[in-house]
């Protein structure tokens, strides 16, 4: 298995693939079931808002090693539009597409380490962590 694995995210098929790549990456770095679950679901997420938002980006999944700990490391980065105001996109419930608004918010909370840079026309990074227990 690599180390390292790239998706383009265009479309809602590409999201599937980032999933399907995060949960396989994961997997044989030995994450429970339900950690796998939670994995997936932040990738869907931040890839989604590539497609929504952005259009275009793509999601960088590595293993990450510290300690004799492994874990997964889901880098999201696009050139998109950007996000004026990250504190407010970070609280659940915001939305500017009518969403249910816990797509950022909620993947910071299932993942063990959370960062987003965000510069409006220039586009946003998202790196999300999260450590085999």
């Amino acid at each position: 298995m690599k180390d390292e694995v790239r998706v383009t995210i265009k479309s809602d098929v590409d999201v599937v693939a980032a999933r399907q790549e995060g949960r396989a990456l994961a997997a044989h770095l030995g994450f429970s079931t339900g950690d796998l679950a939670l994995i997936a679901t932040a990738i869907s997420e931040v890839a989604r808002n590539i497609v929504n938002y952005a259009k275009q980006g793509e999601i960088i999944l590595k293993v990450a090693e510290k300690d004799g700990r492994y874990g997964i490391v889901v880098v999201a980065r696009d050139q998109g539009p950007g996000i004026a105001d990250v504190a407010r996109a970070m609280q659940d419930g915001h939305s500017t597409s009518g969403g249910l608004g816990l797509g950022l918010p909620g993947s910071k909370r299932v993942m063990d380490d959370f960062d987003i840079v965000s510069e409006v026309d220039k586009g946003t990074t998202v790196t999300m962590k999260k450590w085999a227990r």
